[in-house]
């Protein structure tokens, strides 16, 4: 990629997958005042986040066979416009059920730029390079739900929160011109793969019987499904169980999302020194064992306290931090050769699991913690057994093939 730095790189790439969250997580101090603007005081306000991840569940299928086939760019600038039509359906409309439609575009919107991303990394780069490449742009890309909730509060302060939607098309513009000046094609004409069914018949036949992809493709869905189910009930959790402000909200979800960059930042350390699925594994035990501590201890029947559902959140995030960036870096290995096409069918599956999850373990909230914890625990448990068997399988091949794993860390 001639013309552009490796550092303006990452940095232009963690903004590009910044849209997705910032898209989220500045709504999030807002969701109690959605709730009451459209008459809405039950979990169903936890929508208004599963309806974008929804969006963006099905705009993949859409953005990464297309993005094989036309290019990077062209995709990322479609995606926009159906962004900017999204927020402008979420600002104008009066009714809930229209605005989770414009949250669904919204979500159909950024899977443009968030697949983009992710294929230019991997057209790019690979193996351990990509991981801590990743880990470098996932680094930056946490500053955004680090600053989006206080960036919310204060829009919410000022202007009420249907203004949060213009600062989406503000912010959508400027990355996307920012792209437009400085981001070249990294996907040349005779690398492109033809629109066809039989295209997408070819990649999802690679994905599924790849032993490796699927089981990271699992992986991530059933971790993120535990994410989301946080996000779509944090706001809850924190000003309604533990009663504290917007302002105090948004601090603590900036603390929290500081300790998955500075994770992010430890893992593009280690990463190549301990290798990609070794991270991933210790991060899964780590937070399988507080889930299950903090669980007992709230069985106990024992008070909970914000610190220390805080120092349980802390050790969460962190761990994730640890392996989100690689959990998508092996799951990608295997598929340069269709990058687009595996980024979708990855990114859709994975999705689709992480949202039936989520929406289960979301609306058993009953302003508790119980539910939530008993989630990460139960997820991250059954993606700690599927990576240790794919750890197995994988440090039986010659080491020429599979350089990664060190047996001596097994």
């Amino acid at each position: 990629m001639s013309g552009i730095h490796s550092r303006e790189f990452a940095l232009l790439m963690a903004l590009l997958m910044s849209v997705v969250s910032f898209s989220i997580d500045a709504t999030l101090p807002a969701l109690g005042q959605i709730g009451l603007d459209f008459g809405v005081q039950d979990n169903r306000i936890q929508w208004v986040i599963t309806c974008i991840f929804a969006g963006m569940t099905i705009g993949q299928l859409i953005a990464g066979p297309l993005s094989d086939a036309i290019g990077r760019k062209r995709i990322l600038f479609s995606g926009i416009a159906i962004y900017f039509l999204g927020s402008l359906l979420c600002y104008f409309t009066t009714s809930f059920e229209l605005f989770l439609v414009g949250r669904f575009i919204q979500g159909l919107g950024v899977s443009g730029p968030y697949i983009t991303a992710i294929s230019v990394v991997r057209d790019k780069y690979s193996g351990a390079q990509m991981a801590k490449v990743m880990s470098i742009i996932m680094m930056v890309f946490m500053v955004a739900p680090a600053i989006a909730p206080s960036i919310g509060q204060l829009i919410i302060s000022l202007a009420g929160w249907h203004t949060i939607f213009l600062v989406y098309i503000i912010y959508a513009l400027t990355v996307g011109g920012w792209i437009a000046l400085r981001l070249e094609e990294t996907l040349p004409l005779s690398h492109r793969i033809p629109l066809k069914l039989k295209a997408f018949e070819h990649g999802f036949i690679e994905v599924v019987s790849n032993r490796t992809t699927m089981s990271y493709l699992l992986c991530t869905g059933l971790c993120f499904g535990g994410l989301i189910a946080y996000l779509g009930s944090s706001q809850q959790i924190f000003m309604q169980q533990f009663g504290l402000s917007g302002q105090s909200f948004s601090l603590y979800f900036a603390l929290l999302a500081f300790f998955m960059g500075m994770a992010s930042f430890v893992n593009s350390r280690i990463v190549a020194r301990f290798g990609m699925r070794t991270v991933c594994i210790g991060a899964m035990l780590v937070i399988t064992l507080v889930s299950l501590l903090f669980l007992l201890v709230q069985i106990t029947g024992a008070h909970i306290h914000l610190w220390m559902f805080i120092t349980y959140a802390s050790l969460l995030f962190f761990a994730f931090g640890l392996m989100f960036g690689n959990l998508n870096a092996i799951a990608m290995e295997p598929m340069g050769h269709v990058a687009g096409m595996a980024s979708a069918i990855i990114g859709a599956v994975s999705s689709i699991l992480s949202l039936v999850l989520a929406t289960i373990i979301g609306q058993l909230y009953d302003n508790t913690l119980v539910p939530i914890t008993s989630g990460f625990f139960v997820l991250c448990a059954l993606s700690s057994f599927v990576i240790y068997n794919e750890m197995r399988w994988y440090a039986k091949l010659p080491k020429e093939i599979a350089p990664d794993v060190n047996v001596n860390h097994l």
